[in-house]
Parts: structure tokens; sequence; C-alpha cells
């Protein structure tokens, strides 16, 4: 007959043996993303040239080169995939989440410069290497803080293209954040960290809106010179 020491042996020892193979994984999950946020930072270095009196080229070259630094990104998300454990997404997401979105504001950043569009939520997946991995994915939340964060990001640029003479980047951007702000406003946000990111939206279009403001009242834009609705009216509050 079994003692009751040796019955709570037996009971709690299976935990213990539970317990460290979750620690081994959160451990090599960690390790892991010290290899996908070293790139991370590279990206978001080489991408400040947009804040530094670029040109074409300059732009061009930056794109390219965060493209390429992207692919130790995918490496670092398969690395991921193949030591979560299936249908456990969400019991270790936490650890890679935040740099996911930044990833997915870099990569949104990347394609509004080359193209002037938005990303998509599949593009972006591609772009980070998780759109075919059977452990991971790209959560939908991360992908639109993401999106929010590059909206933070041009505003920045509108600003800064004005003190280096680009008149007209700033109604670029506007018209893109502009047509984000209604998009988002689409949703019924019930998340609330994402639901206080999306309140912050309305800032960054003010702040654009102000600087397209004072270019058409000063006939620095070809655009608001000629007669932009925006050039006879305040920014919006």
């Amino acid at each position: 007959m079994s003692t009751p020491n040796k019955i709570i042996t037996e009971i709690f020892t299976p935990f213990q043996d539970y317990i460290n193979a979750e620690q081994d994984i959160r451990e090599e999950i960690r390790k892991i993303m010290k290899d996908i946020e070293k790139p991370l930072r590279e990206i978001t270095t080489i991408l400040q040239v947009i804040h530094r009196e670029p040109n074409c080229e300059q732009l061009n070259a930056a794109c390219l080169n965060a493209r390429q630094i992207f692919e130790e990104v995918r490496q670092g998300y398969a690395a991921l995939d193949n030591i979560i454990p299936a249908n456990q997404y969400y019991r270790y997401n936490d650890h890679w989440r935040f740099a996911t979105q930044r990833l997915c504001f870099l990569a949104a950043l990347v394609v509004f410069i080359e193209t002037g569009i938005l990303i998509s939520k599949e593009t972006a997946a591609e772009i980070l290497g998780i759109n075919d991995k059977a452990n991971i994915h790209l959560d939908l939340e991360d992908y639109l803080m993401g999106i929010l964060n590059m909206a933070s990001e041009l505003a920045r640029f509108a600003v800064n293209s004005v003190t280096f003479g680009d008149y007209e980047r700033p109604l670029q951007i506007s018209k893109f954040v502009a047509q984000l702000n209604a998009g988002f406003r689409l949703l019924n946000l019930k998340n609330d960290s994402l639901r206080k990111r999306f309140d912050a939206l309305k800032y960054d279009v003010k702040k654009i809106e102000e600087v397209v403001y004072d270019l058409s009242i000063r006939g620095l834009s070809q655009n608001t010179a000629a007669g932009d609705s925006g050039s006879n009216k305040e920014p919006q509050e």
C-alpha cells in the first residue's frame, strides 16, 4: 500500500516535468527573439533616413536594404515556428507580440515609401515570413497596431519633409492617413490597447492637417495653391 508521501510525489512529479519543459521552451523563445530583435533595430535605423533630407535614391536604397535584412527576420520566425507546440500560439505569443507589431510597422513603412499604398495583412505576413507557418501566424491586432504606429511616423515625416523643402510629400501623407483614419472608423474596436492607440490617430491626423494648412496659406504647395479645398479652412480639431 502506498504511503501518503509517495502518493503526493507521484502526483506532483509530472507537474514539475511540465513546468521544466515550459521553461525550456520560453528560454528558447527568448534566444530566438534576440535574433529577431537585432535586424528589427537595424531596419529601424536604416529607415530613419526619411527624417534626414533624403532624395529618391536614398529612399530606394534604404527600402532595398531593409527588405534584405527582413530575410533575417524570416529566418527567426521560422526557428520560432519550429519550437512552438501545436495549438499553443496564445500561450507564448506575449514573447513576440511587441516585436511583431514593430516589424509590421516597418514593413508598412517600406511599402508606403515604395508605392504610397497601405500594406495588406497578407503582404505584411509574407514580408515577416509568418504567412505559411504551422504554429505561428500574424494576429490581426498586431497588424493593426503596426499600421497605427506607421501613422505616427508619417506625421513626423510630413513635418520633417517641409523642413528640407519637400512640400508635396505632406499632401500625399495627409490623403493617405485620412483614408486610413476613415478605414479604422469602420471598425467597432473592443480591445482596450488597440482602441486607445486608435484614439491617438486623431492627433496624427491633426498634426498633418496643420502642416498642409500652413503650406496652403503660404502658397508653397502647387496642389494647395491651385485651389485645394483644404486651403480655405482651419485644420480639423
